[in-house]
């Protein structure tokens, strides 16, 4: 019988985590940094738990010694992955997590020799972050297998919770990235506005620094990759006005101010948001001599999609699923990946 845990059980996602696995009649180990939180979340489920920091590999390889697969869901990614795939390189355990980071996508890319080798599955971004868009991605990519550009675009309901946006803050400094002839490039922040075609209606869309710049690429190799997100006009002209403070917004007491008042503020959408709540996806890939092809994809809320799809992709690790290596959801699952959930819907239009 395979053991998982469950890193980062008290957070938002996380705690949708514990529910969804509850639902499953999964049993995982709950654990986090302080045990005063995590012990009263793992007793009022019924599980075993564990409290225990993120700075050192080699304490955190013993605590993974007897567990088959971790999946983190204690941001900033950008903070905690490292150590965490590092612990799991030497213990033996999958790693999956729910990030969105490109940076992170490209530190355990650059580890896939080294996961082969020691029989580890690296599988970053198991939850809306990117499933939904890698799948799209990557059955383009099966209909038009010669294209050179990729389009994703995505919309979702409901607020942010505080770990994604206390990650976005720390990414407001960086501006956007995007993939030019199979190289990142960094681009300024909300560089291109386009019309997305949605299946529900056409929407204006900024361009973001969204991971699939790195998945997408990884699990199709199409070397021009931009993703976008639908949002109100003035939002886009707010995300432009920021390329002008990118340094000020980089500093450590900016920084420490903004996310002390998203602590202050924020806690992330309610059960009755989430249960309203959708998502949609968009994607075009396109070929040198203008053959394109189009895809929609509409799913859950995506933190509710989040919790169901980094579940059962940290079981399938567990159990040994999986091949080893650094991986993304699609090259793990398969390009319908995404359609196996319920009240998701995939639909590829006729390449023109």
């Amino acid at each position: 019988m395979s053991t998982w845990m469950l890193y980062g059980a008290n957070g938002y996602t996380g705690q949708l985590m514990v529910e969804e696995a509850a639902r499953r009649g999964e049993t995982p180990i709950l654990a986090g940094r302080r045990i005063e939180v995590i012990r009263p979340l793992a007793e009022r489920h019924g599980l075993p738990y564990r409290a225990f920091e993120l700075d050192d590999p080699a304490a955190i390889a013993q605590q993974l010694a007897d567990v088959d697969a971790i999946a983190l869901a204690a941001g900033p990614f950008s903070a905690t992955s490292a150590p965490v795939v590092e612990a799991c390189l030497r213990s033996g355990t999958h790693y999956t997590d729910i990030t969105g980071e490109i940076d992170v996508f490209e530190a355990c890319a650059a580890r896939d020799a080294e996961a082969k080798r020691r029989g580890v599955v690296l599988l970053p971004g198991a939850g809306f972050d990117v499933v939904p868009t890698d799948c799209v991605a990557a059955t383009l990519h099966a209909a038009l297998p010669d294209a050179s550009e990729l389009l994703l675009a995505f919309r979702g309901d409901g607020s942010s919770s505080r770990g994604t946006t206390k990650t976005m803050i720390e990414a407001l400094p960086h501006g956007g990235k995007v993939r030019r002839d199979g190289r990142l490039v960094s681009v300024p922040t909300a560089h291109e506005t386009r019309e997305i075609p949605f299946r529900d209606k056409t929407r204006l869309g900024v361009s973001i620094p969204w991971g699939d710049v790195s998945t997408a690429f990884q699990s199709t190799g199409i070397p021009n990759i931009t993703v976008f997100i639908a949002v109100p006009p003035k939002q886009i002209s707010g995300m432009k006005a920021l390329r002008h403070l990118g340094p000020a917004l980089g500093a450590s007491l900016v920084q420490r101010g903004l996310k002390a008042l998203v602590e202050a503020t924020l806690t992330g959408p309610d059960a009755d948001t989430r249960e309203r709540g959708s998502s949609s996806i968009w994607g075009r890939a396109t070929c040198a001599d203008g053959r394109s092809v189009e895809a929609t994809l509409t799913t859950p809320e995506g933190y509710t999609l989040t919790a169901r799809t980094a579940v059962d992709a940290t079981v399938r690790c567990a159990r040994g699923e999986v091949q080893a290596g650094a991986t993304t959801p699609s090259l793990a699952f398969g390009a319908d990946y995404i359609t196996r959930f319920e009240n998701c819907d995939l639909r590829v239009g006729d390449v023109r």
